[in-house]
């Protein structure tokens, strides 16, 4: 693995120099695969993003110790998969979409599919939307100074006719992933250049592990008032029921992949989910903008997932069936941006 520096700064007098040097923001090369490195040596955090793989962050070490789950010996071995690992982004659509595509604007848009770009469930469902695994990011900025280090990537949806025949919106994402006091914040814009409004639906699949520590050992704090009901296929009725969770919830033997709604959040807005397990912590801090958590956590493994999603699991055609009427939407010629952060305690 080589590693590239990128120009992160003008030069300074030592002393700034050395002050700055806080953070850092590098380009890798391993083995082919272009990856950036962000760091931040004061907390000893080092963020591993992998743009041509979905622009997917695929490593967040915490003194020496990667807290997301990814099962291979590096990226390359990732390139093609289909299996979501790391901090996978999903879009237009998170999660499933039922009906063989989707209605917005007093339309009805069918998928005509395409090799390889549908990813289906077992129920032959599209899930996860288009980009899970896309090479066409763009890295744009990539810059360190004496607050942070981030990275910002760019993919032009509205360039690509088979992602347009899916999705007939003109538009582009901007993701920023920033390493600043202590904490990782993943930043997303939309930019809607279309001529309709374009319904917001996005989503992020982290995969959290605790290292060193089983996830039976460990509680979770899940900060929701209401449980999402599904069908057998894992979709939205419209329904939703008291959540009725214990706090924390423990996570031995426990079973979970639910959609929950009406957060509990704290003055600024923002929900906070939390694993925790000896001594360690995990929290993922939800901005006022993803209304919606899905929770992960399937028997025989370690990771659990804290999901923020702008909406239910097939929301955009149950609020076309007029079952839903939280789906955001962003106006032409103009943008929608929210963050998630991530933080860890006793590392």
């Amino acid at each position: 693995m080589n590693s590239l520096p990128i120009l992160m700064f003008q030069a300074e007098p030592a002393a700034k120099l050395k002050f700055m040097s806080r953070y850092r923001a590098e380009e890798i090369d391993d083995d082919g695969v272009r990856l950036i490195r962000l760091s931040d040596s004061q907390e000893q955090l080092e963020l591993t993003l992998a743009p041509q793989l979905g622009n997917r962050a695929i490593a967040f070490s915490v003194r020496g110790q990667n807290i997301l789950h990814f099962p291979f010996a590096n990226a390359k071995a990732a390139v093609g998969t289909r299996g979501l690992n790391g901090i996978p982004f999903l879009a237009p659509w998170a999660n499933r979409i039922e009906g063989g595509g989707f209605g917005a604007n007093g339309r009805w848009f069918p998928f005509p599919g395409g090799e390889n770009l549908l990813r289906t469930d077992a129920n032959g469902l599209p899930i996860h939307g288009l980009l899970t695994a896309s090479s066409l990011w763009e890295v744009t900025r990539t810059t360190a100074d004496a607050a942070a280090a981030e990275v910002t990537c760019l993919l032009k949806f509205w360039q690509h006719p088979e992602l347009m025949a899916n999705w007939p919106f003109a538009h582009e994402y901007d993701i920023t992933y920033r390493l600043a006091d202590g904490a990782l914040e993943i930043r997303t814009e939309i930019r809607n250049l279309s001529a309709a409004p374009m319904p917001v639906s996005i989503g992020y699949h982290p995969y959290f592990v605790l290292p060193g520590v089983n996830r039976s050992a460990c509680v979770a704090h899940i900060p929701v008032r209401l449980h999402v009901e599904t069908n057998s296929k894992l979709v939205p009725t419209g329904e939703m029921t008291p959540a009725n969770l214990s706090d924390p919830v423990p996570l031995a033997a426990q079973k979970l992949d639910d959609g929950f709604t009406d957060l509990v959040r704290d003055s600024s807005g923002n929900a906070i989910f939390w694993i925790e397990g000896a001594g360690k912590r995990i929290e993922v801090t939800f901005g006022p903008k993803y209304p919606v958590a899905i929770v992960y956590a399937p028997p025989g493994e370690e990771f659990i997932c804290f999901e923020p999603m702008t909406a239910l699991t097939n929301g955009i055609n149950l609020a076309w069936e007029n079952r839903y009427s939280a789906l955001q939407s962003v106006a032409s010629d103009e943008s929608w941006t929210e963050s998630f952060w991530i933080r860890t305690v006793g590392f």
